[in-house]
């Protein structure tokens, strides 16, 4: 495979823009004093296909140029955006971010000076942005037909591919000079089921830092339609959950949404510098049991939320957030990291020109145990095994709900009766020192997931191994 993070970006022949004149940008934005200005420019082109009710229901094509100027001085920080390359335009955007981090203390930008690309998580043989629309479509329709035709019960389908490329660089006023080419895709169908009036959804999908030969395998569109299918259908014959307080066995991979939701944010480091997470003031102290440890890795191969350096310039590093239950590290942009003298994660991130970086999660698990996942399920006399998640809410102090939208019941240590719409309620705290076995069957979600915040959305992925919760309030039908 062509791994895209070799790609040479010719800033100049994308942008239309020199060093020469990134570094006049920079000068501007500094020339009212300031700590730090950076540069940031992207291209993307965005295509999509979806198909529904037999036909192919809409299809699009973007693409969008932009330019991010970004001063500082302490924690106050300006920011400007415009689609306008011409010089004239970038220098008025400067000013502007300027006015609002002047601090009177006159600095000069460093000369900038290219650096190597970071770490090869691109894989990639068959660019999608390459391919013809049609081989696309392909892709949708198989999926949608492959989940029409595996039951009679299924009454409607929807199938959708989107797949883009992003093209980025970083000035910054250390000298950094930085770019990246990253490439995404995903194929994603819903099923819908009904039988006595009563109807239920499934949905499955893939994709990730990857081409469409991703498709080509287990991923096929086939294998996608009938597995969203087989869900819904499966679900028609499933109970409602029962409610109360027991053990709650989480299913590997998707379950990782859970700790995502319940964990990952609350040890991004914007959140512990402002003191709105509960683990602001726990570095270093045990927060959870000893047979938990967390990480997060932007460098894993081919995975939706990889990249070979992060939206600050910074080549990511797999990093260390909970070892065996002891908080070890935050998720760092270039501002938390200065300003808590803490070093750089490469976990700056934005959704595109017109935002701002900020420290966001990039593919998060727990790591795997030592434990044989029959051994676990073995082991809880009568509980719930949670299988899929349809989302979740969480609050700073830690608080949590999740929807389940398929599992089974545990009996006398084996897994019976599917059910469904199950709610999961608790604290990240509790949890965290309930969780008494980790399986060693590791896996990751559907890489298909995107993560909101403060307004922008990234894509994203998590991960488990089978993981027991000694207690848990479930909320379903008594």
């Amino acid at each position: 495979m062509t791994p895209a993070a070799t790609k040479v970006l010719d800033i100049e022949a994308r942008f239309g823009l020199d060093a020469a004149a990134l570094r006049t940008a920079l000068e501007a934005a500094l020339a009212s004093g300031g700590d730090f200005a950076e540069v940031f420019l992207e291209y993307r082109e965005y295509r999509s296909a979806f198909m529904e009710e037999d036909i192919l229901k809409d299809t699009s094509e973007s693409f969008s140029l932009g330019l991010g100027l970004r001063v500082w001085s302490g924690e106050t920080t300006g920011y400007g955006f415009t689609n306008d390359l011409s010089q004239d335009k970038i220098l008025r955007t400067a000013r502007a971010a300027a006015a609002v981090a002047a601090s009177g203390r006159t600095t000069s930008p460093a000369p900038l000076r290219a650096r190597p690309g970071g770490v090869d998580v691109y894989r990639v043989r068959r660019p999608a942005e390459a391919a013809p629309f049609e081989d696309k479509i392909a892709l949708v329709r198989a999926a949608y037909e492959a989940c029409r035709g595996y039951s009679p019960l299924i009454i409607k389908a929807k199938a959708a591919i989107q797949d883009q490329i992003q093209y980025v660089a970083v000035a910054n006023s250390e000298g950094l000079l930085a770019t990246d080419v990253r490439p995404l895709v995903r194929l994603t169908c819903v099923g819908i089921a009904e039988r006595g009036g009563l109807r239920e959804s499934g949905y499955w999908g893939d994709g990730g830092r990857v081409g469409l030969e991703r498709f080509e395998g287990p991923a096929s569109p086939e294998a996608i339609g009938r597995e969203a299918a087989r869900e819904a259908v499966d679900l028609l014959d499933a109970r409602d959950a029962p409610a109360g307080e027991m053990p709650v066995v989480l299913a590997p991979g998707h379950a990782g949404v859970l700790i995502h939701e319940a964990v990952g944010h609350l040890l991004e480091a914007d959140f512990n510098r402002k003191k709105t997470s509960v683990f602001w003031n726990k570095m270093g102290k045990r927060v959870g049991s000893p047979s938990v440890t967390i990480y997060d890795d932007p460098t894993i191969p081919a995975s939706r939320g990889s990249y070979a350096v992060d939206d600050e310039g910074t080549i990511p590093r797999k990093t260390l957030l909970i070892e065996k239950g002891i908080i070890r590290g935050l998720l760092q942009d270039k501002l938390s990291a200065g300003l808590m003298g803490l070093p750089l994660t490469g976990h700056g991130r934005r959704q595109d020109y017109t935002d701002f970086p900020i420290p966001r999660m990039a593919n998060t698990y727990i790591d795997r145990g030592e434990h044989d996942p029959e051994e676990i399920i073995r082991s809880v006399k009568r509980g719930l095994y949670a299988e899929r998640f349809t989302g979740g809410q969480v609050e700073d102090s830690g608080t949590f709900t999740f929807s389940v939208s398929s599992g089974r019941l545990i009996e006398d240590g084996r897994l019976t009766a599917p059910i469904k719409q199950a709610t999961l309620i608790g604290s990240n705290l509790d949890i965290l020192n309930k969780i008494e076995m980790v399986g060693s069957d590791l896996a990751f979600g559907l890489p298909t997931g995107t993560c909101s915040k403060e307004g922008q959305d990234v894509p994203v992925n998590d991960g488990c191994p089978t993981l027991k919760i000694s207690a848990m309030i479930v909320g379903g039908r008594s």
